[in-house]
């Protein structure tokens, strides 16, 4: 049994989340630059120029890539041999979550109703997803989630029948209601299976994918290339100024599920889908 002490994990959480919001990851950087290059409108390939600078910018000064520095969402593999001494996974996710933010200057955005919205003041509670592992390591990775984005995204209960046809059908409606809301080019979470609430999980997950990847199971793989044309065929373009990069990339995850259902999630991320990993 290895014991990892949850100063331990504070302090990396806290890192974690300034600098997920100050470094854009490199997956999406370099992926920014290929769009502002292919990109065939003058104005769309002018706001994407602007995108990448503006992320120069946040790591030459190591200022927020965004204002909105999102709800702090967390996936954590944990092996069955570690022990967490003197906190919960929980309490110590949330200590580094309320260290990081405001010792970072991070915008704080959550509400403790979210009826009665009163700031928390810390951006605390986090919401952590949780994994059992093999091994004797606890592996962390945040996803910051700014809410411009994730307000439109969306979950549906397909009936079987309407099969891989309904499934895009779906992915590709969503990301033309949310138009220039969700600030494009988006990347495009998509969780296909389970229940109701662990499509969510995966499509939430499908965007911590590296940009650069595919799903393994090239039947999936295709569906990701297909989807992301179909979502560029729509015009929307970078800020929904018209172009053809509407969508990064298209991330697909998938889980078993019942033989009367066939849950659909899409999460949608802006241009800054933010995401590092800590392995402790």
């Amino acid at each position: 049994m290895r014991v990892i002490k949850a100063d331990e994990i504070i302090s990396a959480v806290a890192k974690l989340c300034v600098d997920a919001n100050r470094n854009l990851g490199s997956d999406v950087y370099h992926t920014l630059r290929r769009a502002a290059e292919t990109e065939e409108s003058p104005i769309g390939r002018s706001v994407l120029e602007k995108i990448v600078e503006n992320a120069d910018i946040a790591r030459e000064k190591q200022m927020p890539i965004c204002q909105d520095t999102g709800m702090a969402v967390f996936f954590v593999d944990m092996g069955n041999e570690v022990l967490i001494e003197g906190m919960t996974l929980e309490e110590a996710v949330n200590e580094g979550v309320r260290r990081g933010y405001t010792e970072g200057y991070l915008r704080k955005s959550v509400v403790s109703d979210p009826l009665r919205r009163v700031n928390t003041g810390d951006n605390t509670p986090a919401v952590v997803h949780l994994t059992q592992v093999h091994g004797d390591k606890l592996t962390i990775t945040i996803a910051p989630k700014g809410f411009g984005s994730e307000n439109m995204s969306g979950i549906k209960m397909l009936k079987p029948s309407d099969g891989e046809d309904g499934v895009k059908d779906f992915v590709v409606e969503t990301a033309d209601k949310g138009g220039s809301n969700p600030c494009p080019p988006i990347v495009v979470g998509v969780g296909i299976g389970g229940t109701m609430e662990k499509a969510a999980i995966l499509a939430k997950k499908a965007l911590t994918l590296p940009l650069d990847s595919h799903n393994p199971d090239p039947y999936y793989a295709a569906m990701e290339d297909e989807l992301l044309e179909r979502i560029n065929r729509l015009g929307i373009g970078p800020q929904g100024l018209g172009g053809r990069i509407t969508a990064l990339k298209v991330n697909i995850l998938t889980f078993p599920t019942h033989i009367a259902g066939l849950p659909v999630a899409v999460n949608i991320s802006c241009h800054v889908t933010r995401h590092k990993t800590a392995v402790l």
